[in-house]
């Protein structure tokens, strides 16, 4: 049976991933006090790390993985942008109140639970679109579908993200976060391929594969059951009450200030899909190349997340060193990227955009140089999204408070959104919304760079662990 302790080990003592035991001054006992069996036969497939969270990418495949499809379109793949920008900005508002708290419903009611209740907002909102290809004037449908979905939003992305890095051992939560990433990002694959050869029934597809995707973590296993690939446990939370869980959410911020370093970087990342969806997918192209557009957005994703994942995981080199690497990848892409899109944005404004028909085909002149800017814009996202994840579990390997860190994530990320999207859908002109995500990014790192010095060490001590 998974979970049964063996002995406790001396002190300079280490277990590597392949299981190969040595002396390690660096790492002692009082780190994992304890090793434990793993199952064998089918359970040891079942309650495999990879294995779960496999299926942590595939509930995300299916719910947020489309959501991002139906998203990355521009609009939902509508002509008029403003509705879709309010919902995204009530979206966004509901996400992050809910995301703050949400680690507290995760640690009391479960992940499981938790992934299950969070996962259920996305078909209601997917199927909104489909009632406004129905009825033009359900604009209002389309808005108060947002707002319950970011409720769920908040619940599932806690959840998930405490579960993603808690899995892994210490080298291996780069390749996890790839993992989950890759797996997720093809459900943007997936919905903007079906979105090619958009119609009415494209809706109805996205819905079935969200329902059936809500469903899955109902057939994963309990975090309490499970058991690292270098025999240390999973810690669970043991069902505090709401009280303790609030007053632990203080404590969080409390024992571990430098996480308000990793904020900055948690507002950007979700600041720059406005423009990138809306002021430059849906501002520039018809419905075709904006569907191809998002087609290699969401595939260039996922070979961001693996890069950077494996880059991360490097572990002949030191943990701190490592992360300094990724800070250094994503300033060159931040710049690099923008300077690129600058010289675009400023050919047009709102103004002077042509109705849907006119806008740019894939057979236009200039159009693979745009293509090929998306293409690293989705880079970008993913390597921002997998550092960040990664930071975050360079500083804890405990579910509970990791749980507490994704909320505080998913909420300043959240309210950020909201803000740029209530932004656009008020008609900001595009430059100063561009203008706008290049600086928080750059922002980001600038805050980041302390947090590595100060916070990032080569091993998690068992103090860190825990609250």
């Amino acid at each position: 049976m998974p979970g049964n302790p063996t002995e406790k080990r001396g002190p300079d003592f280490r277990v590597d991933v392949d299981n190969s035991v040595h002396d390690d001054p660096r790492h002692t006992a009082t780190q994992y006090p304890y090793l434990y069996d793993r199952p064998s036969g089918l359970k040891a497939f079942y309650y495999n790390p990879y294995t779960q969270v496999v299926l942590l990418g595939f509930v995300c495949f299916a719910c947020p993985g489309l959501f991002n499809a139906l998203n990355g379109l521009g609009a939902g793949g509508q002509v008029d942008s403003t509705t879709s920008a309010n919902a995204n900005s009530t979206l966004y508002a509901t996400f992050a109140v809910a995301a703050f708290f949400a680690g507290s419903v995760n640690n009391i009611l479960g992940p499981r639970m938790t992934l299950l209740l969070g996962s259920s907002g996305y078909a209601i909102y997917i199927a909104s679109y489909l009632v406004v290809n129905i009825h033009k004037n359900a604009g209002g449908f389309v808005i108060a579908a947002g707002a319950l979905l970011g409720l769920c939003a908040g619940l599932l992305w806690t959840a998930q993200g405490s579960l993603m890095l808690a899995y892994p051992t210490e080298d291996q939560k780069g390749k996890f976060i790839g993992i989950f990433w890759s797996i997720f990002n093809l459900g943007g694959v997936v919905g903007a391929a079906v979105s090619l050869g958009r119609n009415f029934h494209s809706e109805i597809v996205f819905m079935i594969l969200t329902g059936m995707g809500t469903l899955i973590p109902l057939f994963m296993a309990d975090p309490e059951k499970m058991v690292r690939t270098d025999g240390t446990k999973v810690t669970t939370p043991h069902q505090p009450s709401w009280r303790t869980e609030i007053h632990n959410l203080y404590i969080a911020l409390r024992t571990d200030p430098l996480i308000v370093l990793l904020f900055p970087m948690f507002l950007a990342s979700n600041w720059f899909y406005t423009w990138q969806f809306n002021d430059y997918n849906a501002a520039l192209f018809n419905i075709r190349a904006r569907s191809l557009n998002n087609l290699v957005y969401w595939n260039s994703q996922i070979l961001g997340s693996i890069s950077i994942g494996l880059l991360l995981d490097q572990h002949q080199f030191r943990r701190r060193a490592r992360a300094f690497a990724g800070w250094s990848i994503l300033i060159v892409f931040v710049l690099a990227v923008h300077l690129w899109g600058f010289f675009y944005q400023r050919a047009y404004t709102r103004q002077s955009m042509p109705p849907d028909g006119s806008k740019m085909d894939i057979y236009d002149k200039g159009y693979t140089g745009h293509l090929f800017l998306y293409i690293c814009c989705g880079l970008l996202d993913a390597m921002w999204q997998t550092t960040a994840y990664w930071m975050m579990g360079a500083m804890s390997n405990d579910p509970a408070k990791l749980a507490y860190f994704t909320g505080f994530y998913k909420s300043v990320q959240s309210a950020g959104a909201a803000g740029v999207w209530r932004a656009d859908a008020m008609k900001v002109p595009y430059m100063n919304l561009f203008l706008s995500t290049w600086a928080l990014l750059v922002a980001g790192l600038a805050f980041l760079l302390p947090m590595i010095h100060l916070r990032v060490k080569d091993y998690t001590d068992y103090e860190d662990e825990v609250l």
